[in-house]
């Protein structure tokens, strides 16, 4: 009538596959690789940023994020070269608006995460972006 089952799961295989290649990280472990990701994206940011309105403050703050990320993951972070110059107003505006938005997410992550240096840096650009695009407390 009935005959048992004389081999495993796919759900206990693929359970055991993945324990083997250590696919099981920590809640820390994850919020560090994103809040590298993060810093990494607002990064990208602002290097086109900076090809597009060069500053000191910009240079800085890219410095900075770059030794973050260096720090966190033991490497430096890859960086892309910044597009064709096309410093419009409106595309000016809409960099700040993505590194504004970058920076609120960083600054999440950092805060749930703990990192009190990562709290300082991204609190420090979002609040430099916010001042960009004229937003006020």
């Amino acid at each position: 009538m009935y005959e048992p089952i004389r081999t495993q799961s796919v759900h206990t295989m693929a359970a055991q596959r993945c324990s083997m290649r250590g696919l099981h990280r920590s809640r820390e472990e994850e919020l560090d690789i994103r809040l590298a990701w993060h810093l990494t994206a607002l990064l990208t940011v602002t290097d086109e940023l900076r090809a597009v309105t060069p500053s000191r403050a910009l240079d800085d703050a890219a410095d900075r994020l770059a030794d973050r990320i260096t720090r966190m993951r033991g490497h430096a972070p890859l960086r892309a070269t910044p597009s064709a110059d096309r410093s419009t107003p409106a595309r000016i505006t809409a960099l700040h608006q993505r590194a504004h938005q970058l920076a609120g997410q960083a600054l999440v992550v950092a805060t749930t995460l703990a990192d009190p240096a990562g709290k300082a840096l991204t609190a420090e650009r979002l609040a430099a972006h916010a001042a960009a695009l004229g937003v006020t407390d």
